[in-house]
């Protein structure tokens, strides 16, 4: 038998009212098929245009390609001025083929604030510095994970330089999410039961995967777990920005355990929404340089035993609000 056509059938029809659906329902606390609404910059944030590099834009809400500069070279007070604009229209900026040293790296993450060091990762040639070098057989760290960095910290950073020196021949993208449109498009019920809320945040969930005890147990005085707002304010623009996750992110304070759960893996899932993200194919020397505050990221561990050479400088920040 042949479906009902459009012509022969609608809600409206008495055939439709007649035959209602069966009940139906999918589980709650999901995420939806529907329209986004996609949001690049705040309410009342006016665009102008760039006169000191190009811009070229890689998604809807955030990444852009910076076309024009050297970054090996000292920055002008108003060329920091566009690219620290950039970075707030953007969230995250790349830099094709810039084969930077890590001097000139440094040199240039430094002229948002002071560097921070991590004494859970590997050091590169200087202690600001950190590399990560996925050589044949290595064992998967820091990967296949939507975070932001170093949440675990009373001041997590500002944003991050990173460097590919040496890229697989395929695989080994980096994705980023806009967790501002992450929180615009959380149902209003939601919006309200967590605005005001703040989470607990620790370093070991996240390093626990690949750390033993033994290796963990001495920073736990240097990183005593830390509470944060679940929607933080972002210091220049003023936007409400999403700040849980599920690296770092352990638990909604004063909740229920089985009801911050439930809402904490809600919250998660938020950046899994491919309207909000970018994807960047890395080239050997391409820098990206990313809002700690208003994204998170994840490094897709697809390249097998081949290598992938990282280097990442970050910026100290500011304490959440």
């Amino acid at each position: 038998m042949t479906p009902p056509g459009p012509s022969s059938f609608s809600p409206l029809s008495p055939l439709s009212r007649r035959s209602p659906l069966r009940p139906h329902r999918i589980p709650a606390d999901g995420l939806y098929e529907g329209s986004r609404m996609l949001r690049r910059t705040p309410d009342g944030w006016t665009d102008r245009p760039y006169e000191r590099f190009e811009v070229v834009p890689q998604g809807a809400v955030l990444g852009a390609e910076i076309r024009g500069l050297d970054l090996s070279r000292p920055l002008t007070a108003p060329l920091w001025a566009e690219l620290n604009r950039a970075l707030l229209e953007w969230k995250v900026l790349f830099f094709r083929g810039q084969h930077l040293t890590s001097e000139s790296q440094r040199e240039f993450a430094v002229n948002w604030g002071q560097l921070e060091t991590n004494p859970l990762l590997a050091q590169g040639d200087t202690k600001e510095v950190v590399r990560f070098d996925k050589a044949a057989g290595a064992v998967p760290t820091f990967e296949n994970v939507w975070h932001a960095d170093v949440t675990f910290r009373e001041r997590p950073a500002l944003g991050a330089v990173l460097q590919l020196r040496e890229v697989p021949a395929s695989g080994g993208d980096t994705l980023w999410a806009d967790m501002a449109a992450a929180y615009d498009n959380l149902p209003s019920e939601i919006r309200a039961r967590i605005d005001g809320a703040r989470a607990v945040h620790d370093y070991l969930p996240g390093f626990a995967r690949f750390y033993s005890p033994a290796q963990l147990a001495p920073f736990q005085e240097e990183f005593p777990p830390v509470e944060h707002p679940v929607v933080r304010r972002h210091p220049e623009t003023g936007r409400r920005t999403l700040f849980v996750n599920a690296s770092f992110t352990t638990r909604i304070a004063g909740w229920a355990e089985a009801e911050s759960d439930r809402m904490l893996r809600l919250l998660f899932q938020q950046a899994h929404v491919p309207e909000f993200q970018v994807r960047w194919r890395w080239q050997p020397g391409d820098v990206a340089f990313w809002d700690n505050r208003a994204t998170q990221h994840y490094a897709v561990n697809d390249y097998g035993t081949a290598r992938r050479v990282a280097e990442r400088v970050a910026i100290a920040g500011d304490r959440p609000y």
